[in-house]
């Protein structure tokens, strides 16, 4: 008896385990075939003029995706494309042509406009890493200790090896009042610090100027006796208004330079400005050198240089002037830099650069906006000092190298620099 209660046991299990089989499997071709591939292809052909690609790979691959992988709600076909374009680009190995899907490419042109949510932090790659160019005068993240040059290595703890540029900005941006937490290994350092951050609205006031007594400038220390004023601008960005702004900060400054003989000359401040547009870049050098006067070369693939000349009438031709720049300095703000500093105003440079070497970023970008409101950043040339410099990954070293006071960051070593260079 004991024998058949164990033989119809024994006939119950493997009949279970039959069903259980015959069901799981008719469930997955079920779920299988209800699933209907959402790929619907428009503008497949490749226009003529290009070289012949076997796309038959790609094609296979996808289709092999949309039909084997398990969890069908993960496969979203607009993702999907975007992370084929972006891996088309990123095999090119250059950090600044890059693709931006339409929200990417939204904030982007944000940033340019002067007005986004996030930390307010200049970001960049190196060597496959995030970096921070420059955080914004008064931002968040320069509130919270970022500085420029710390790695990001991780955004809410998820690492941020190989990520792209404008993947990184979109992690850490945000609506205003919610946090964000980086992990960030700060220049020097071998232990990794993780900083909260809380975001909040940015804008970015591209230029700031102001007329002083040096004894009256506050973060630096000068004799007390020291009579002699001081004209100032503070450049942030190449931005949308920058033009706009730099002429009624500058018209207002000329004006109090020709009636005051007390002022010595002008510090221009592109500390921590990531650059922008370089037509910007241009005018503002335009402002100091005569009509005429190369202020960048542009080289092409082909090794044809271009020169880009001051094409309108300045202000400044013979202020005594002095450019503060740092790590954080980079783009338009070297070309500006480089363009003072190359040439020259009774044999000497045209302005005296003081504070730290620049970032070291020696190449052109063409932006377009594509049809969907995406965004495409190429790469479509070189540029170069009026006498030939090719600072790329180098950037450029000051005059006077002068580091700041990490002890004391209310004491601005730099600027204090710069005033009694003026004041000499």
């Amino acid at each position: 008896m004991r024998k058949i209660r164990s033989l119809q046991l024994i006939v119950l299990l493997i009949i279970a385990g039959l069903l259980g089989y015959y069901f799981g499997i008719n469930n997955v071709k079920v779920s299988w075939k209800n699933h209907k591939p959402s790929l619907m292809v428009v503008n497949k052909e490749a226009p003529a003029a290009l070289a012949p690609v076997d796309f038959s790979v790609f094609w296979n691959v996808w289709q092999k995706v949309e039909t084997n992988y398990y969890d069908k709600t993960k496969l979203d076909p607009q993702k999907m494309l975007n992370g084929s374009i972006e891996g088309m680009i990123s095999s090119l190995g250059d950090p600044y042509t890059i693709y931006l899907p339409p929200a990417q490419n939204a904030n982007f042109k944000d940033g340019l406009a002067g007005q986004f949510s996030g930390i307010g932090a200049e970001l960049g790659t190196r060597n496959k890493q995030i970096i921070v160019i420059a955080p914004l005068v008064g931002s968040p993240a320069e509130k919270a200790g970022i500085k420029a040059g710390d790695l990001i290595l991780k955004v809410d703890g998820e690492v941020t090896v190989d990520w792209t540029l404008p993947a990184a900005v979109e992690k850490i941006r945000g609506p205003k009042g919610t946090g964000v937490t980086l992990t960030i290994l700060h220049k020097d350092s071998e232990k990794p610090l993780d900083i909260k951050i809380v975001r909040d609205i940015i804008t970015v006031k591209s230029v700031d100027g102001w007329v002083k007594s040096a004894k009256d400038i506050s973060g630096i220390n000068v004799p007390k006796n020291l009579t002699n004023k001081i004209a100032y601008i503070r450049l942030s960005q190449f931005g949308d208004s920058t033009n706009k702004d730099w002429a009624s900060v500058i018209n207002n400054l000329n004006l109090e330079m020709e009636t005051d003989e007390s002022i010595k000359g002008l510090i221009i401040d592109l500390r921590n400005n990531p650059g922008g547009y370089l037509a910007d870049a241009v005018f503002i050098s335009s402002e100091f050198l005569k009509q005429g006067t190369p202020v960048v070369l542009e080289e092409d693939a082909q090794g044809a240089r271009t020169t880009l000349s001051v094409g309108r009438k300045g202000l400044m031709y013979d202020i005594p002037l002095i450019v503060l720049i740092n790590k954080g300095s980079a783009s338009a703000s070297e070309i500006v830099s480089g363009a003072l500093r190359d040439n020259k105003l009774g044999g000497k440079s045209r302005a005296i650069l003081v504070g730290e070497t620049s970032f070291g970023k020696g190449t052109i970008q063409q932006a377009d906006d594509l049809e969907d409101g995406a965004g495409l950043h190429i790469t479509i040339a070189k540029w170069l000092t009026p006498n030939g410099a090719w600072i790329n990954g180098t950037g450029l070293k000051p005059d006077i190298e002068v580091k700041l006071d990490e002890k004391d960051p209310s004491h601005d070593s730099q600027l204090e620099k710069a005033v009694l260079e003026l004041a000499k």
